[in-house]
């Protein structure tokens, strides 16, 4: 069994209870460590760390970053999860929990500053990086051991010691034999942690875990399961995937193969995001149309900035709304002309919208843009002419915006808004 120290970088054959070098009880020991090559890296409660390393009279505090109070926790810090707050959890349950918590508005700019060093360095050793989000990626290091002089797994052990002393940022690995099995392992010892799945473990390993810690598999497919009998990994595991296929068709076959620790999906750095979106939620519950309007054309035109700026068109136009009971109703429409554009996007938004905003109270809106291609394939479209005039204008305004300021150019219903919550 192959053995090394996470702390001072020792290798052995044998797995140790500390390292026989300094003493370290961080030891690495897996019969595959030398055989696995694809890692998943997870940023260790990104956001609330960021914000916990610049203000370090945080250091031994509870945080949460998230909206106000009427809004939902982004991610909050170690110390504040062991009192039960958790991502996506209304902030009025989150401070319910955790009263002595300190709220900070998410700063997305200097996270991704964060994000680009960190990737930065993951880069210098491997060209195949996946990225998910602003703070998790994959990583195949598979070929790289006569470049670093180490197998992957020494060599995302430096990586990870390197990122906290360059950034002061933890990050945790998982390492595995592929992209579904790496991703389960970053999640099981963290922070900081560097856990290992093989091949010849994967099915003992999820054999006994509930159905939804695998990918697609929601709570509604996850009762969907459950009410045909499989309520563990192992349950589906033991299924014929023709039975599986009838049931759920394509879906119901990669379940089948996962179940058995099977992904053969490589770590594809070109692979296209999903979308792009903007939601904001409510200080109180919002029911007109004409008041939904206003919130929703902010959100447009920050969508469609983020689509320019990175050279994106989307043809599926996609609203979200929450419910007071936390419900959430999501509306899609296909367009004619992939759009970049504020205008396009608030148009197909308020048509949307129309037909549910019919009295009922809504405490969040979001808009998006999926379907993603080019922005150039979408300006050559013959029937774009009328996006392209718009993109004109809009791409007028950025200029200005970027030259003088975010100020510098104001709708006239962002005006009127200001001057209603000023009256206020």
């Amino acid at each position: 069994m192959k053995a090394f120290c996470r702390d001072c970088f020792w290798r052995g054959e044998a797995a140790v209870r500390r390292c026989p070098s300094c003493a370290s009880p961080r030891i690495v020991a897996h019969g595959e460590l030398d055989r696995l090559a694809i890692a998943h890296m997870d940023c260790d409660a990104f956001y609330a760390s960021v914000e916990k390393r610049d203000r370090p009279e945080l250091r031994d505090r509870p945080v949460i970053v998230g909206g106000g109070k009427r809004g939902v926790v982004t991610t909050c810090c170690y110390i504040a999860r062991i009192s039960g707050v958790r991502s996506a959890m209304p902030m009025f349950k989150a401070l319910k929990a955790c009263p002595e918590a300190v709220v900070i508005k998410p700063d997305f700019a200097r996270y991704r500053a964060e994000s680009r060093r960190i990737l930065g360095l993951a880069a210098e050793l491997t060209p195949l990086i996946q990225n998910l989000s602003l703070d998790e990626a994959w990583m195949d290091l598979s070929g790289t051991e006569r470049l670093h002089g180490a197998p992957p797994a020494l060599t995302l052990a430096r990586l990870q010691a390197r990122i906290e002393a360059v950034t002061g940022l933890t990050v945790s690995i998982g390492l595995a034999p592929n992209k579904f099995l790496a991703k389960i392992a970053s999640d099981l010892d963290k922070p900081r942690g560097f856990s290992v799945i093989g091949a010849a473990e994967a099915q003992a390993f999820l054999a006994p875990r509930k159905v939804g810690i695998l990918p697609g598999v929601g709570p509604a497919m996850a009762a969907s399961l459950e009410k045909a009998g499989y309520r563990t990994v192992g349950d589906l595991a033991r299924a014929e995937p023709k039975e599986l296929a009838e049931r759920w068709g394509a879906h119901g076959l990669r379940l089948a193969q996962l179940a058995r620790g099977q992904d053969t999906r490589p770590v594809n750095p070109n692979e296209e995001r999903k979308g792009i979106s903007a939601e904001t939620t409510f200080e109180e519950d919002l029911s007109s149309l004409a008041d939904l309007e206003d919130r929703l054309a902010p959100l447009c035109e920050k969508v469609a900035r983020h689509a320019r700026a990175d050279g994106l068109a989307g043809r599926v136009v996609t609203l979200k709304l929450r419910t007071t009971d936390f419900r959430i109703v999501t509306r899609r429409r296909t367009i004619p002309v992939a759009t970049q554009t504020a205008k396009t996007l608030f148009a197909v938004g308020r048509e949307l919208l129309a037909r549910e905003a019919t009295g009922r109270p809504w405490r969040l809106i979001g808009i998006g843009v999926a379907d993603l291609v080019e922005a150039e394939a979408a300006e050559a479209d013959f029937f774009a002419e009328g996006e392209r005039r718009a993109l004109a204008g809009e791409r007028t305004i950025d200029r200005l915006r970027e030259k003088f300021g975010a100020e510098a150019v104001t709708s006239g219903r962002s005006l009127r808004l200001k001057r209603d919550r000023a009256a206020d």
